[in-house]
């Protein structure tokens, strides 16, 4: 749900307090700003959508040290910006060292897992066939994190050890891909 201007200080503070529908309407709401400014930047829509996934995942993260002094797009975006920096960083330092970045990630394991939201009971509601079909609809990095969440009833954290990933990567990612396939089984409900 896209948040109106006059209530995005109400879900920020609701996303302090840990509820997650704030989380995934903040989510909504700065997404595409978010990714075309990283689109904009690396010329490349995957990576601008891992710089997007982790630009939530740190903001989500450090939610408690935002200050309403500043613009929250704004605080949102000077994240961004600065993850695409160190990305760079660590390319040209990796490049020139010879390294593999994948090896370099830190898993966090200490997150709980909550209750199953209003998207993930529809998820489970659908005829399987359907939702099968339309999960291949998504892109490989949504369909790997959605299948192992709901098929593999992985936790979070044995998520992010499979796929190498942060913990909060995780999260946004699925937040993402929930998102999306909730759309689609949407748009293929009202075609109908």
């Amino acid at each position: 749900m896209i948040i109106a201007p006059e209530h995005i200080s109400q879900t920020i503070e609701k996303a302090k307090q840990g509820q997650q529908l704030a989380f995934s309407n903040l989510l909504d709401t700065y997404w595409n700003e978010v990714y075309s400014f990283q689109l904009l930047r690396t010329k490349n829509e995957h990576e601008a959508e891992d710089i997007t996934i982790e630009t939530f995942s740190k903001a989500f993260d450090k939610i408690a040290s935002y200050k309403e002094a500043y613009v929250f797009k704004t605080w949102l975006i000077t994240i961004s910006k600065n993850l695409h920096i160190d990305r760079l960083r660590k390319q040209k330092r990796n490049a020139n060292n010879g390294m593999d970045v994948s090896s370099n990630r830190e898993v966090h394991n200490e997150v709980l897992d909550h209750a199953p939201s209003a998207e993930e009971v529809l998820i489970h509601q659908q005829n399987l066939a359907d939702l099968l079909r339309e999960l291949k609809k998504l892109k490989p990095a949504y369909q790997q994190v959605i299948t192992l969440r709901y098929f593999n009833e992985m936790s979070y954290a044995e998520i992010a050890l499979a796929i190498g990933e942060p913990v909060n990567n995780i999260k946004v990612k699925l937040l993402r891909a929930r998102k999306l396939l909730v759309e689609l089984i949407g748009n293929k409900n009202t075609t109908h």
